[in-house]
Formats: structure tokens, sequence, C-alpha cells
């Protein structure tokens, strides 16, 4: 049986989180992988509606998202959120529940997420329109040794993709790719 890991991406809104878990998703996939991934966005949909944005119901959101990682991640699959996540002890206590846990933190700047930001809520935050915005009035604690940082400021999604790949075949989780000759 495949060995299952929660593979938890965290940064900042618009640092590429959903982009790089669901590139690295198709490339699992492509290794015939069970792959589920757990997007911060649709969970609060679904799993987590009615939750506000206060840091009580942030942390409960992301117990949820963990609970429903780590009882995917030991039945074999490889559960990967992406959610932003901003408390690293509320990360730490999901590391701990885990069997086999890699936290995977998307860096970029403040500046670069905003200009990224398609869906206009940077400008909403600072317009005052939207409060307890992580990166602006609210704040995100950065992984203090995360198995994985994607730069995505600084590196191609192609990069960042095969650095999380790279230690996912470290850590036994998905074998090595096959290079075709």
């Amino acid at each position: 049986m495949n060995k299952g890991v929660t593979l938890w991406f965290t940064g900042l809104s618009g640092a590429g989180k959903t982009t790089i878990s669901q590139a690295v998703a198709a490339e699992l996939q492509k290794r015939n992988r069970n792959v589920e991934v757990l997007d911060g966005d649709i969970v609060r949909q679904n799993l987590s509606k009615g939750l506000g944005f206060s840091k009580e119901d942030r942390d409960t959101n992301v117990r949820r998202i963990g609970f429903v990682a780590n009882l995917l991640s030991r039945n074999g699959v490889v559960a990967i959120t992406a959610a932003i996540s901003p408390y690293r002890a509320i990360r730490e206590e999901i590391r701990h529940q885990a069997d086999n846990f890699l936290e995977v933190y998307v860096k970029a700047p403040l500046e670069v997420c905003e200009e990224r930001d398609v869906k206009g809520l940077y400008a909403k935050a600072r317009a005052g329109e939207i409060k307890g915005f992580t990166g602006i009035d609210d704040p995100y604690e950065a992984p203090d040794s995360p198995e994985v940082i994607c730069e995505t400021h600084l590196e191609t999604i192609e990069e960042s993709v095969s650095n999380v790949l790279a230690a996912l075949e470290a850590g036994g989780y998905v074998p090595a790719k096959v290079q075709q000759h």
C-alpha cells in the first residue's frame, strides 16, 4: 500500500498555494497516487460554512482541514491542503496529530501577493472594507522549519512543483519519476 501524507501548503493569499498544489496533484495522479486537494476556499464553503475570520474561527477551520487530511493520509492518500493557515501554533498542532506531514511554505512578498490579487481582496482590506485580513491587519506567522519553501516571486511554477515532488520522493511518499529515453 502507498504511504499517505498530509502535504500542507501555507502562505499569504495570492502567494501561489492553489496553483502549486493543483500542479503537484496533477503530477501525483500521473504517478498513480491517490490524491485529494483540500483547498481553503472550497473547504470554507462546505466543511466550515458559517465560520467567520476571528482567530478562533480560523483555528477551527484549520483543525477541520487537518482532521480530514489526516483521515485521508492514514488511508494511503496524499492529502494536499492549500489554506492560508496564518498561525504557526495551530499548524504545529496539526503536524503533531498527523502520521506523516510535510509543510510547504509558499512564500512571496506582500506587495507581490497584492499585485496578483485577482479578487481585489487586498485593496478592499486596505480600504477598510474587509477587517482582519491576513497580511494587512491580521498577522501571518511564517513557518519556522518547513520541509519545502517555494519562493514564487523568484522561481517558476515548475521549479516550485519540482521542489515539492523532490521532498515527497525523499520521504518515500512517491516513487521517483522514471525518465523517458
